[in-house]
C-alpha cells in the first residue's frame, strides 16, 4: 500500500477498530487518526480555548457530558487531513467519519488531498450479541488508550504490552449490556448510512466478518487490501 493512503475502518462498537488501526498504523507506518484523542488536545491546550470560541464552547458541551460539535468536529479532522497530506503521510482512522454530516464534509478534503483511488473503505460487521460481549468490562491503556480486547487470551494481561501503562475498565457503564445495546443501535441509525452514502459515491466497500480471532481479521484485511 501506497505511504500516501486512506484507509476508513467503519464498524459497531467492539467490532476492533481501534485494534485494527493500531496494527495497520503500524504495518505502514499510517498516522492513526482518532477524532476523539483530537478534539480531547484540543480543548485540553488553554490558550487555545482561551482564543478561540468554538473550542472554547466543544470545551463547555464536552465537560457537560455532551459530544462535540459536529461542525467543529470536521473543521479540525479537516485541518489535520491537510497536515497529514502535507507531510505525505497517510492516515488510517477507526470508526470515523461518524455521521452523514461528517462524511459528506470530510470526505471532499480527502479526496482532495489524497486522490479518490488511494482512499480504502472497511466494513467490520458485527452482530449486536457479540458487541454486548466484547465490550463488558472492556480495558484501554491509561497513557496512550491503545484498546485491550476483552478476548480470553488478553484476560491476564495487567499493564500495556505497547506502552507500559496501566490498564483502566473504560467506564462502569460498558458493563451494562443496556447501555451497549444503546450504543450499537445509535451506530446503526447514525453510522451506517456512512456507508450507503460511500457506496452512492462508488466506493468498494471491503467487507470483514468482525466475528473472528484479531489475527485472521487482520489477515482478511490485508488479503483484501492486497487485492
Amino acid at each position: 500500500m501506497d505511504k500516501k493512503s486512506v484507509v476508513i475502518l467503519i464498524g459497531p462498537p467492539g467490532s476492533g477498530k481501534g485494534t485494527q488501526a493500531e496494527f495497520l498504523s503500524e504495518k505502514f507506518n499510517l498516522f492513526h487518526l482518532e477524532t476523539s484523542k483530537l478534539g480531547e488536545a484540543k480543548i485540553n491546550d488553554p490558550e487555545l480555548v482561551k482564543k478561540d470560541p468554538e473550542t472554547a464552547e466543544a470545551k463547555r458541551q464536552y465537560d457537560m457530558g455532551q459530544l462535540f460539535p459536529p461542525p467543529w468536529t470536521t473543521k479540525i479532522v479537516a485541518e489535520k487531513i491537510v497536515e497529514l497530506s502535507g507531510k505525505n503521510i497517510g492516515i488510517v482512522f477507526s470508526g470515523s467519519p461518524r455521521t452523514l454530516y461528517e462524511a459528506e464534509n470530510e470526505l471532499p478534503v480527502l479526496e482532495k488531498s489524497y486522490g479518490k483511488e488511494n482512499i480504502k473503505v472497511i466494513n467490520i460487521s458485527l452482530s449486536e450479541e457479540e458487541s454486548v460481549k466484547r465490550n463488558t468490562f472492556r480495558r484501554i491503556c491509561k497513557a496512550n488508550r491503545h484498546p485491550i480486547p476483552n478476548f480470553p487470551e488478553f484476560e491476564d494481561v495487567k499493564i500495556c504490552p505497547k506502552d507500559g501503562s496501566e490498564l483502566i475498565t473504560r467506564t462502569v457503564l460498558d458493563a451494562i449490556p443496556e447501555k451497549i445495546r444503546f450504543r450499537y443501535q445509535v451506530y446503526k441509525e447514525r453510522t451506517e448510512p456512512v456507508l450507503a452514502f460511500l457506496r452512492e459515491k462508488d466506493y468498494n466497500i471491503i467487507e470483514i466478518n468482525g466475528e473472528q480471532s484479531i489475527e485472521n481479521v487482520q489477515k482478511d484485511i490485508l488479503d483484501k487490501l492486497n487485492d
